[in-house]
């Protein structure tokens, strides 16, 4: 059986609000190889973005447990998870997350300097020339349509050649066509990588691209997507 990058073990999610406590997740269990390209999706508010969260670390689940690169991640402290999702992930927003005051450039070579590679300028030159950006390189994001914003944060995010990428609704800020463009440079960038794949969406034909699909109701997986796995 092939190795899981990251697996998600009898996760719940619940918060209090003015009428009580409100399951968001619950009793989510599923794990994803390396290599793997799969597809949360769900209705909006159906929980798919607060999982991608917990699955990085970002979150912490009322109960349960996620494997990340051999790593339980909420065994581990605070500054622990960020280390380790420094390591081995990277991201993808529906909201680009630039550093406005950043050049393309720059915003690419961020994550390279944090790691201290000496061949951070070289590195993240030759990853936005990669994804089309090769005349952008000292262009500020509000100068950038959304389209290259994207591309910058793809650049970005493959740049650090992370183990598991993690998108939560890349396209959502994009139109169609602009969009289908960006999918397909991410799908190609994972491929050439090897990099397994998370993708959070609402779209059920840019899900259907991945190798799974699991689809979150009522914070829960279906029973289909529960059998898929």
């Amino acid at each position: 059986m092939p190795e899981s990058i990251i697996a998600v073990r009898g996760v719940a999610k619940s918060v209090q609000d003015a009428s009580g406590s409100l399951d968001i997740l619950r009793d989510i269990d599923f794990s994803v190889s390396k290599g793997e390209t799969a597809a949360i999706v769900g209705a909006s508010g159906s929980g798919k973005s607060t999982l991608l969260a917990i699955m990085a670390g970002l979150d912490t689940p009322s109960t349960g447990q996620v494997m990340l690169a051999g790593q339980a991640m909420f065994d581990l402290s605070e500054d622990q998870r960020a280390a380790v999702r420094a390591q081995h992930v990277g991201f993808v927003f529906q909201s680009f997350q630039l550093m406005p005051n950043l050049t393309a450039l720059e915003n690419v070579m961020l994550p390279l300097e944090l790691a201290g590679r000496s061949d951070a300028r070289s590195a993240a030159t030759a990853m936005l020339q990669r994804v089309g950006l090769g005349e952008r390189l000292k262009h500020l994001p509000k100068v950038l349509s959304g389209g290259e914003q994207q591309r910058v944060a793809l650049a970005r995010a493959f740049v650090v050649q992370p183990a598991l990428l993690l998108a939560d609704e890349p396209t959502g800020s994009l139109d169609h066509a602009t969009g289908a463009a960006v999918m397909d440079l991410m799908f190609a960038l994972n491929r050439e990588q090897g990099t397994t794949l998370v993708l959070v969406t609402h779209d059920r034909q840019l899900a259907a691209r991945c190798d799974r699909m699991l689809v979150i109701e009522a914070g829960r997986l279906s029973e289909a997507s529960a059998q898929a796995v």
